[in-house]
């Protein structure tokens, strides 16, 4: 599993979670939600959390973005690949 993230995608995260060199990135598994890969689940996104036990991590313009191994079912062997949508102006998650 990989995470590939676009530089839109990045400077979103940036400004939006007021992030700068040093700081994480985590996308978990939450209940509810819509658009998931699995029924009933969806991708949720914390910068309150250092990887602790890492399936997969990427660094980005200082900032590292990570998925955890006890949510790695989630995404059943796909690729997280994030882009920003600038019709919607919100960033969208795509498994492939």
């Amino acid at each position: 599993m990989d995470i590939t993230i676009s530089q839109p995608a990045i400077k979103w995260f940036i400004n939006e979670m007021n992030l700068s060199e040093g700081d994480y990135i985590r996308f978990f598994v939450r209940y509810g939600g819509h658009g998931g890969a699995q029924v009933g689940f969806s991708l949720g996104v914390s910068n309150q959390d250092e990887p602790f036990e890492p399936v997969t991590k990427t660094t980005i313009d200082g900032i590292t973005f990570f998925v955890e191994k006890k949510d790695e079912w989630y995404f059943d062997g796909s690729d997280l690949h994030i882009k920003y949508s600038r019709k919607k102006e919100e960033i969208e998650f795509l498994l492939q």
